[in-house]
């Protein structure tokens, strides 16, 4: 009888960066797109806005919609040569892209991206939320009051602020599709704060789906486990950054290529009959969804 093996641990140099981290200086750098990947035409004359669209999960969904035919608006804090780039790939598969920096969790920045948007595509179909920030805390008391306002402000109210300005330009056949977290399900002992808030976009995913599904708009989420992206280099300790993502089933952080079809499935026809749902892209965990 053949042993059974386990898949191989895989581990990075040990890194460090100052958030909210450039994945221009991660090595390795994530892998965003899969050479051997052809978009069929899923979303063709589609336009979508991608939140922290400049790197990581986000820059990977931006060039696999662009590889199914849609127009992108990237919106993102102020990694300004990650964008880009992602520009820069979305355009390489003849789609286009324009770039909107601000920070998302301020309602007059979500409705001047939705504004430009409009002015820059003429329409709006698909609106992606995914922008986040995550800072970890040994110890709960020592999480301050500033941190738990600023995680939940990117990670969620952005959530309510860019829908709200979307919604008027959204019309039925209409997608939104979240980011939420595998932490949202098994918690984290030291990601507290961020784990809420991803708790919080399953609620509001489910909620969200039902108050919308009479205007033939679908709300679905994503919630993947471990993904190599500046997020990880940003906020943990160099020796966790080298082996991020080792106990997953599957041995290894997830590459942002790897999570991106799940956004693509979700926006297009292909979903018709899904709303309120989530995908667990997490690298073999089991978790109650």
């Amino acid at each position: 009888m053949p042993q059974k093996t386990s898949p191989k641990k895989r581990q990075r140099p040990r890194q460090k960066q100052a958030p909210p981290g450039l994945e221009s200086k991660m090595r390795p750098r994530p892998r965003s797109e899969e050479p051997d990947r052809r978009g069929s035409g899923r979303l063709r004359g589609s336009v979508v806005l991608i939140t922290g669209g400049d790197s990581g999960i986000g820059r990977a969904v931006a060039a696999a919609f662009a590889e199914e035919g849609a127009d992108v608006m990237v919106v993102y804090l102020n990694e300004h040569q990650d964008a880009q780039e992602t520009k820069r790939m979305v355009e390489r598969h003849g789609r286009r892209c324009a770039l909107f920096p601000g920070d998302v969790g301020k309602s007059e920045l979500c409705r001047e991206a939705v504004d430009r948007t409009l002015r820059e595509f003429g329409r709006l179909d698909v609106l992606v939320n995914n922008a986040a920030e995550q800072r970890p805390q040994e110890r709960f008391e020592d999480l301050t009051e500033d941190q738990i306002v600023r995680a939940f402000q990117t990670n969620i109210l952005s959530y309510f602020f860019m829908t709200q300005a979307a919604l008027p330009h959204l019309r039925s056949g209409s997608a939104i599709v979240n980011t939420t977290s595998v932490t949202a399900y098994r918690g984290s002992a030291h990601l507290v704060d961020y784990a809420a808030t991803k708790g919080a976009i399953v609620a509001f995913t489910r909620s969200l789906s039902q108050a919308l599904v009479e205007r033939g708009i679908r709300v679905n989420a994503v919630a993947p486990g471990p993904v190599w992206t500046p997020l990880i280099a940003s906020s943990f300790p160099p020796e966790k950054v080298a082996t991020f993502g080792s106990d997953v089933p599957l041995g290894r952080a997830a590459e942002p290529a790897e999570i991106a079809p799940s956004y693509v499935f979700l926006a297009c026809r292909d979903a018709s009959y899904m709303t309120g749902q989530v995908l667990h892209p997490n690298g073999g965990e089991i978790v109650n969804s």
